[in-house]
């Protein structure tokens, strides 16, 4: 029986039929476009998922003991399978340009003449094989603890036995060593990345930037990320010289990993450095939390720093060296952990300042650090005296708000633009500006997500292994192919992909946030009235034309 699981008898026709099947559906498209490498390397994924599946319903046929052709009838169907599988890679090897250029042509990308079926066939064949090896080995293993179990189990149970344990001998050096060397590699090396100082980024001078002379925040304590954070961004006179309006120098607080070993500590000298340069005197104050790196992402900020004419302060701690999905991986509290510190050190500092005078408070994130905002507060432990507002760009498929809201969305709406109730409380848009659909009415907090309907960081779905994504009905957002289908199995590999290379797309597409997409978001959380459309257009046009 081993010998059938493992295909030591040649190879398996159901194996080769169900593998060939899942190779021809992961050429079709997803929602990002694809290499001849990465699709190589799906594509053999793909292939090996569905060899697996394909021998193991052979082994169950068997375990059944059901009919089974006779061996020359046998080899007839596996000559007659490999032929039929062998056209149908060709044919889908040569529609795979047209797919990919399905969604090249929506992403503004231009059009690819061939998608290069040789090296993705070639690739894939060599993963493929990788797997298959790997496979062997696994039934190799099966077949080792199940001789040995079988002096005191029935030969059945004694197959049970061998494949548990073999099961857990794999996990345990996948999770114990691989992974840990992976994560372990990946932290050493973003630590390291994390402290260099580029030669182009000049320690202030100014009393009012974090890591100056006169902060309690050393340069080096800021990390790689938070110093570019400080450095950058619109000065007063360029927002003034804009606007053809008085303005004055925006205030940006940042506390690094070096300030302080705990989320709490660092929350805390983030509160004082907020504090000493005068950030709760201004109209509009932002808690900030980063993506995984620590990186603030510039078009979010210096479009609602330029729409308040500089009368803002925004403050953000980092948690983590990782990337995003990364630190989602190896430390999913982290980034909570860290929110919940600086939201409730900066909360507790606002809420003892009189009503008429203190700022407006909002808070904001992009990708992790939208998940992690997400969780900076309980509703209850706020209601008694809110925030104003808040607003989240590209939300992880894992944040509660989100999901909650998606899920309870008002029938007719798509998962992708998903409307909730009256709109007073949250709203949703994309690349086109629909929060006015939603009428006038606010509550007194409010709520925006900004996604796009291509973005895998966003609508990855882990149930789209055995089921289709709700957000793929039509109809679909504009940035989704058409062409893209569902497929069991596939469709998981398609996405999980997608999800690693979400950050590869155009500005505006896919992980990549627009400035001029953030314009409209933030004149309706911060509750914006003294530009005009001309100006808002204007401004757009500014962060359009920037790139």
């Amino acid at each position: 029986m081993l010998k059938r699981i493992a295909g030591f008898a040649g190879f398996s026709a159901a194996g080769l039929i169900v593998g060939t099947l899942l190779f021809a559906a992961s050429l079709t498209p997803s929602l990002l476009p694809r290499t001849y490498v990465t699709q190589g390397l799906l594509s053999g994924v793909a292939m090996a998922c569905g060899y697996g599946l394909g021998v193991l319903l052979s082994a169950l046929w068997f375990w059944l003991e059901l009919p089974e052709p006779k061996d020359r009838a046998r080899l007839g169907l596996k000559a007659i399978a490999g032929g039929a599988c062998g056209l149908v890679v060709l044919v889908f090897l040569w529609r795979t340009a047209e797919w990919q250029n399905s969604i090249r042509t929506l992403m503004h990308l231009p059009p690819i003449e061939t998608a290069h079926p040789f090296y993705v066939g070639l690739i894939a064949l060599a993963v493929f094989l990788v797997f298959l090896a790997l496979g062997r080995l696994f039934a190799l293993f099966v077949r080792l603890f199940a001789s040995t179990s079988r002096r005191a189990a029935p030969r059945r149970l004694s197959y049970v036995i061998g494949t548990a344990l073999a099961a857990t001998l794999f996990w345990t050096l996948a999770d114990g060593l691989l992974v840990r060397f992976v994560l372990h590699t990946a932290d050493s090396s973003f630590r390291r990345l994390d402290q260099v100082i580029e030669p182009d980024t000049a320690e202030p001078s100014g009393p009012l930037k974090s890591g100056s002379a006169a902060s309690l925040v050393r340069w080096d304590e800021l990390g790689r990320m938070g110093r570019s954070f400080v450095a950058s961004g619109p000065t007063a006179a360029e927002i003034s010289a804009f606007t053809g309006k008085p303005a004055i120098e925006p205030l940006r607080v940042y506390a690094g990993l070096n300030a302080a070993e705990t989320p709490e500590a660092r929350a805390r000298i983030a509160l004082d450095e907020l504090i000493r340069v005068g950030g709760f005197e201004r109209s509009t104050l932002l808690i900030v939390m980063p993506t995984g790196t620590g990186w603030v992402d510039p078009e979010g900020i210096d479009t609602v720093e330029y729409l308040h004419h500089g009368d803002i302060a925004s403050v953000a701690i980092q948690y983590s060296y990782l990337a995003s999905w990364l630190s989602l991986l190896a430390e999913p509290d982290y980034g909570a952990e860290a929110a919940r510190a600086l939201f409730h050190a900066v909360y507790g500092h606002w809420t003892t300042l009189p009503k008429e005078s203190r700022p407006k408070l909002y808070l904001y994130g992009l990708s992790l650090g939208a998940l992690s905002s997400e969780q900076s507060a309980e509703l209850f432990e706020v209601i008694g005296d809110p925030y104003q507002g808040a607003l989240w760009a590209g939300p992880p498929f894992p944040s509660r708000i989100w999901r909650k809201m998606t899920a309870d969305r008002n029938p007719g709406t798509p998962a992708w633009l998903p409307r909730f109730r009256d709109g007073s409380y949250v709203r949703f848009t994309s690349q086109r500006n629909v929060l006015p659909e939603a009428g006038d009415h606010w509550g007194p907090m409010r709520i925006v997500y900004l996604q796009y309907a291509s973005d895998p960081i966003v609508f990855y779905d882990p149930y789209s292994f055995y089921r289709q994504p709700s957000w793929m009905d039509v109809p679909r957002g504009p940035d989704v192919s058409p062409d893209f289908q569902w497929y069991p199995v596939v469709t998981f590999l398609q996405l999980t992909l997608d999800m690693a290379m979400a950050t590869t797309t155009p500005m505006g597409l896919g992980h990549v946030y627009a400035g001029e997409h953030y314009i409209d978001p933030w004149i309706a959380v911060t509750d914006v009235t003294d530009w005009s459309a001309a100006d808002i257009a204007r401004l757009k046009e500014k962060f359009r034309a920037g790139r």
